[in-house]
């Protein structure tokens, strides 16, 4: 589950960079703390902040007036967010024709998620078709008070929000509020049945019961357990040397290197990133050259190819290329999770790396 952790800040001094970065680890631990309940509040009237709509026209509050209505704050980059849709999309099928109506609210978390273009091509890849609001200013994001990718809102006939849940899982609970207040919507009782939901690839469900490695910045602003000797030079290029020894968590760069607040750019073809981790699978969220080249890489664990331990995004020797702004995976682990030591090598310069996760 993500916290959101507010706007990017532009045109810093290196003095103000580094108080930046404080101010934005205060917040993190702020914004850790439980989120308050909006329960029995009325927030669809922030629906008038989308900034475009995809599969839809324009929904309103007045509009919405009369049905059941599941508000799901997602984002295209977010592994947590995109193991949840199989079953957003199951409950869209199952329920709509009874009087639910699902609205996906995409929220970004990194600038090339405002994008019109990025959005329509992960809304196709995956498969939505229930309407999805660009939220691309957060408006509907604070009319909801949210904090979390993914959260969901369960709304009732009367526009109120009735039941919430944030991250994944629950999902059983979460059809059962979605019967209840389609039943209480039609003074009707509704079949208990629940979707039979067999995820697969980027959507499989995790296995959290050995993931001992949390999400990671590689942009400086919230970057942790960083460890190339010398340090991240924020803003500016540094040519960087491997980690000498790293402990579990920790992650570094090799090569020519510009590291800045949401993301770090390769300067020279031949750049690496390393990431000591446990987990079953590893996603790095990347992008290809700024001006749309495709970027080659070889991925290695324990300084050899993945094998049968690859992820979706890269073949048996590790290889892969990145070609659009979005989450790899590099990594599912077939057998018993283990600790390891992962590698990537960049062939052409110009990759865009963004930060990692686990599941």
């Amino acid at each position: 589950m993500k916290i959101d952790t507010g706007n990017s800040i532009r045109s810093l001094t290196t003095l103000a960079l580094a108080v930046a970065c404080w101010l934005v680890i205060a917040g993190n631990a702020a914004q850790a703390q439980e989120q308050a309940s909006i329960v029995g509040t009325s927030p669809l009237y922030g629906l008038a902040g989308a900034t475009q709509w995809l599969n839809s026209k324009p929904l309103s509050a007045k509009e919405l007036k009369g049905k059941v209505v599941l508000v799901d704050f997602w984002t295209y980059s977010c592994i947590n967010c995109l193991r949840s849709l199989p079953y957003i999309r199951a409950w869209a099928d199952k329920y709509t024709e009874s009087g639910l109506v699902v609205i996906g609210v995409h929220t970004p978390e990194f600038d090339f998620e405002k994008e019109p273009a990025n959005v329509q091509k992960a809304v196709k890849k995956f498969g939505i078709t229930y309407p999805v609001a660009m939220d691309s200013n957060h408006e509907i994001w604070n009319a909801f008070h949210n904090q979390y990718w993914p959260a969901h809102y369960f709304i009732d006939a009367k526009g109120k929000v009735r039941f919430e849940h944030f991250g994944e899982g629950n999902y059983a609970e979460s059809e059962r509020w979605i019967q209840q207040l389609l039943q209480e919507r039609d003074k009707q009782p509704m079949p208990a049945s629940s979707v039979d939901v067999r995820a697969e690839g980027l959507e499989a469900a995790p296995d959290m019961k050995d993931v001992r490695s949390p999400e990671t910045y590689i942009g400086f602003s919230r970057a942790q357990h960083f460890v190339s000797q010398g340090g991240i030079r924020m803003g500016a290029e540094k040519t960087y040397v491997a980690p000498a020894h790293a402990s579990l968590n920790d992650w570094g760069f090799e090569g020519k290197w510009v590291d800045n607040m949401q993301r770090a750019v390769l300067s020279s073809a031949g750049g690496k990133i390393y990431f000591y981790f446990h987990a079953r699978d590893l996603h790095l969220v990347l992008g290809p050259t700024a001006d749309g080249k495709p970027v080659r890489f070889r991925v290695t664990l324990d300084g050899q190819a993945p094998g049968e331990n690859s992820g979706v995004d890269v073949d048996a020797q590790g290889n892969g290329v990145v070609t659009d702004l979005r989450l790899y995976q590099l990594v599912r682990q077939k057998g018993s999770v283990a600790d390891h030591l992962f590698a990537i090598e960049f062939e052409d310069p110009g990759i865009q790396a963004f930060s990692f996760t686990f599941g």
